[in-house]
C-alpha cells in the first residue's frame, strides 16, 4: 500500500467515526503518519476536555483504523 493509499484509508475510517464525535460536540483530524505504522491525530472541540477521549481513542479511533489499514500499530492523541 502507498503512502497515499495508506493515508486515503486512515481518513475512510476517520469519516466512519467522525459522525459520531460531532454528535457530541467534538471532532478529529489527522496530522501525521510515520513510518507507515504509527497514526498521530487531535482530538478537536467537546473530545479536547472529554473524561473519555483515551477510551474513545483506542476502542473507537484506533480499532477503525487498524480495521482500514491492519498495518497501523499505534494511534496517538496529540493537543
Amino acid at each position: 500500500m502507498t503512502h497515499e493509499e495508506l493515508t486515503l484509508n486512515i481518513e475512510k475510517a476517520l469519516e466512519e467515526i467522525r459522525p459520531f464525535l460531532n454528535s457530541d460536540g467534538g471532532d478529529i483530524s489527522l496530522i501525521s503518519i510515520e513510518d507507515e505504522k504509527h497514526v498521530k491525530v487531535r482530538f478537536q472541540g467537546a473530545c479536547t476536555s472529554c473524561s473519555v477521549n483515551q477510551m474513545t481513542l483506542k476502542a473507537g479511533v484506533e480499532t477503525t483504523i487498524k480495521k482500514y489499514a491492519p498495518q497501523i500499530e499505534t494511534v496517538e492523541n496529540i493537543a
